[in-house]
């Protein structure tokens, strides 16, 4: 079994990644070796997936958990307008964007904060499967791979694009993270057509459907094997974890911001993009790529660093030890607590 390619896809995608960086298989059971970090690791962990080898069976128990999550009444949210669970999630997600993104904690916090949401799912909503991936690479030959991806099926899937003339952005002021050409209207097909959501855009408390506005272009640009093979041949985690995520600290759109604008509406929000559930497996992929760089060099493995605040003027880097904030989802551990997926604490894997 390939670490980084599931069974499904391995051929094509193998063919692809090799020829653009020649990446090693790993064995996704296989501790890394040659740290003197190394932690106990866990015997039986969840094997997150990729969303279309899931069987319709599994895609609908996981859609099921969701829908759950969204109709669980939100417990002590950060921002008190939640309703759900779901907006819970969101809600702290709003309040704390300024200071994990474009900073060395970016993927460690949203490892955790993925995780956390994985555990709600499977402890209040009764789900027994791992969290599931988007690898979007698979759908970026094309803008007709994209736009026809099995991801935006309406019955096994999520879904599909925002219908036009079904949404009005309400006014929102100076607000530039709130880009008006990528919310075109409501995703009127799917489990989540009737979902009223009860933030955002941005950081504006509405009552509004789930919008969306799909980019096939960012998908086709920059959402592929090469792109995935350049951000995994960095050799430094600070120089990985700017191509990975792009935004202010790249002239260019990278896998991150480019996963967000090719859904667009909701989901390509800086501050209020968990309001689409697509938001998790998006996630997960960036997940499974740092993963799958960790295990390249045993070097990699414990290597973090950045700076630790985007807004200060000098802030002090990271290191294994900074906090990773949770607020009310979860506890507040350190990065090195997230850093090694085997482990005890987190016991999930990619395949």
């Amino acid at each position: 079994m390939f670490f980084f390619f599931h069974l499904l896809s391995a051929a094509t995608f193998l063919f692809r990644m090799a020829e653009a960086a020649a990446m090693p298989p790993l064995n996704p059971y296989q501790p890394t070796t040659g740290s003197s970090h190394s932690q106990q690791h866990c015997q039986n962990p969840l094997q997150r997936r990729e969303w279309r080898t899931l069987s319709t069976d599994e895609k609908q128990d996981y859609i099921e958990a969701v829908q759950c999550f969204q109709s669980k009444p939100a417990i002590n949210p950060t921002i008190k307008a939640s309703k759900s669970r779901f907006d819970e999630f969101q809600s702290y997600h709003i309040s704390i964007a300024d200071s994990v993104h474009f900073v060395g904690q970016f993927l460690p916090w949203h490892r955790l904060f993925l995780k956390y949401y994985e555990d709600a799912l499977r402890n209040e909503c009764g789900y027994t499967g791992a969290h599931p991936y988007w690898d979007w690479t698979l759908d970026s030959e094309s803008d007709e791979d994209f736009v026809n991806s099995p991801i935006w099926d309406p019955d096994t899937g999520f879904g599909g694009d925002g219908v036009p003339g079904t949404y009005t952005l309400p006014p929102y002021g100076n607000d530039s993270r709130i880009r008006p050409d990528e919310f075109v209207g409501c995703v009127q097909d799917g489990p989540f057509a009737d979902y009223t959501l009860s933030l955002g855009p941005g950081k504006l408390v509405t009552n509004h459907c789930l919008v969306r506005g799909f980019n096939s272009t960012a998908a086709r640009i920059y959402l592929t094997a090469s792109q995935v093979a350049n951000t995994t041949s960095q050799n430094s985690f600070e120089e990985f974890r700017i191509q990975l995520e792009g935004g202010s600290q790249t002239p260019d759109r990278k896998l991150h911001d480019s996963g967000h604008t090719s859904v667009g509406g909701d989901m390509s929000n800086f501050y209020s993009s968990p309001g689409d559930p697509i938001f998790y497996l998006h996630h997960a992929n960036l997940d499974r790529i740092w993963w799958f760089w960790q295990n390249l060099k045993p070097a990699h493995m414990y290597d973090v660093s950045g700076r630790s605040s985007a807004i200060a003027a000098s802030p002090p880097n990271v290191t294994l030890e900074f906090p990773l904030l949770m607020g009310n989802l979860g506890k507040t551990v350190p990065i090195r607590d997230v850093i090694d997926i085997h482990s005890d604490e987190n016991c999930y894997t990619y395949i």
